[in-house]
């Protein structure tokens, strides 16, 4: 039977604070107990620095690829700052699964830091891209204080067998909704994102995870 489990929120388990400091404020995440791997199987913390930025660099693009195809799909906006904000709804919709993904297959210590390196990565794409938008400016902090509201009430909302339940993805489609202007085409892309964006972005992940982590979790890991 699945569990739920993610950084913060509601958690079946004991949990622990990981917190880690990035520019004086913290990108802090609590962390469920998972099953300790061998010190010989265990990733090195180059390796888990290595992967985070290739996970990140992932999400990236695909939430890049999914704001896009909303657009091409009849949507609108009408700033960029609407859509730097789906594309920042993708990213805290791909991290809490990616965090939900590899909770099987990392020791909750070395988990919190692959999801803690990864979430300031894409942090830098943020602060990268928006000065290039809407000029100078510190964008990292309402960033990653976004990212944390959203991963708090993801870590709320059930992640089973591998797949997000209807709660989780109707959250994120809630959200897209909200982010984008109000008017009567609008209305129906929580559908698009429930039926069309995040099936297809959660495959693209899954793929990607599998390929950095290995197929499938450890067997011995048991829900409680």
């Amino acid at each position: 039977m699945g569990t739920r489990q993610g950084l913060a929120g509601k958690i079946t388990l004991n949990i622990f604070i990981n917190t880690m400091k990035y520019e004086g404020y913290g990108l802090g995440y609590r962390v469920k107990n998972t099953w300790h791997q061998s010190d010989r199987n265990r990733p090195s913390e180059k390796n888990l620095e290595d992967n985070a930025g290739t996970i990140a660099y992932i999400i990236w693009r695909l939430s890049l690829e999914g704001a896009k195809k909303i657009h091409g799909e009849g949507f609108e906006y009408l700033s960029d700052k609407e859509r730097v904000g789906v594309i920042n709804e993708f990213v805290a919709y791909l991290l809490q699964s990616t965090d939900r993904l590899v909770f099987e297959r990392l020791r909750d210590e070395d988990r919190g830091t692959f999801i803690n390196a990864a979430g300031r990565k894409l942090a830098d794409q943020v602060q990268d891209n928006l000065l290039d938008i809407a000029g100078p400016g510190n964008y990292r902090r309402p960033f990653i204080r976004m990212l944390n509201e959203r991963l708090n009430d993801y870590a709320t909302l059930s992640f089973e067998n591998g797949e997000p339940g209807y709660d989780f993805t109707r959250y994120f489609g809630d959200r897209v909704l909200k982010t984008m202007p109000a008017n009567q085409t609008n209305r129906w892309v929580i559908d698009q994102i429930m039926d069309v964006s995040a099936p297809y972005v959660m495959k693209k992940l899954k793929e990607s995870v599998r390929n950095l982590f290995g197929g499938d979790s450890n067997p011995e890991n048991e829900s409680e």
